[in-house]
């Protein structure tokens, strides 16, 4: 009998949630961010250049790559410099932390440098020296960049922000981390930025659309960003991903996720998107 009873209430949720799903703009404001990313070179793209260089940076650009992905440390003397590890000896072959050296002490990244998610394959170049975030900012002033931020340091975080502040870029700069207390303190010192989902928040999502809550939601992260499993299935990772990975695309990110976050396009510069979506092969 109680079945009986719910079954009509169930029902008309799960017609209205379909329907809400498709129309997003009757319940949620559009956010219109000042770029569109489809492609984003994770680490400047290190299955092609050294990782994190300025030579990898250039090299994306060149190729067409509309986001570049980078990792910030701060060293002793308060240089935000690009690395993806606080540790150099992975890239740079030298036991140390880069938090305890000055900028001008740092090493030099090694001549070949393993590629993180495919095993036994290297990527070289010219360049060999860790950049500055500064740096980056000078050579690439229009080009969006999305900063993730892994370390839980207050300053780095205020010294990121003053960066992107200093260079006019907080439209075109975005706060990434996967830890939720990272991303809330990125999220006060600056609000202007736009952030992505942490992975806690990714989860979230996923469980609000398979359960029809999606569509009654606010979301105030303003891009997606997500890995793309039929890719690391494909290549390898230090992890050993099993051989059906690829078979989590779907269930991951199901096609009809995304009618509900993206809105067509007013203008070629503002995406009203109810949360722009950025790709990435892997962003480990």
């Amino acid at each position: 009998m109680l079945l009986l009873l719910l079954a009509p209430a169930l029902a008309a949720y799960l017609l209205t949630s379909l329907w809400l799903l498709k129309r997003p703009r009757l319940l949620h404001p559009a956010k219109r961010l000042a770029f569109r990313a489809r492609h984003v070179s994770h680490r400047g793209g290190a299955g092609e250049r050294i990782e994190n260089t300025m030579e990898a940076f250039r090299h994306a650009v060149e190729c067409g790559t509309e986001m570049l992905e980078l990792d910030c440390v701060l060293t002793r003397d308060g240089e935000v410099v690009i690395s993806h590890d606080t540790n150099l000896y992975r890239q740079a072959a030298v036991r140390g932390e880069i938090g305890d050296l000055d900028y001008q002490d740092l090493p030099l990244y090694k001549e070949r440098m393993e590629i993180y998610f495919y095993p036994d394959h290297y990527s070289t170049g010219r360049d060999r020296r860790i950049p500055r975030l500064e740096e980056v900012f000078q050579n690439f002033p229009t080009v969006p960049i999305n900063v993730e931020i892994k370390v839980d340091d207050p300053r780095l975080i205020s010294k990121v922000s003053d960066l992107v502040r200093r260079f006019d870029r907080e439209q075109i700069t975005v706060w990434a981390s996967a830890s939720d207390k990272i991303m809330d303190q990125c999220r006060r010192e600056n609000p202007s930025m736009p952030h992505i989902f942490t992975q806690s928040r990714l989860i979230c999502l996923l469980l609000a659309f398979y359960t029809g809550l999606l569509p009654f939601l606010p979301l105030h992260e303003s891009c997606l960003e997500y890995p793309m499993p039929s890719i690391i299935g494909r290549s390898g990772s230090p992890s050993t991903p099993p051989p059906n990975l690829p078979l989590l695309s779907p269930p991951l990110y199901p096609p009809s996720l995304y009618p509900n976050l993206s809105l067509p396009l007013s203008s070629p510069l503002s995406t009203p998107l109810r949360t722009p979506i950025l790709s990435s092969t892997l962003n480990p």
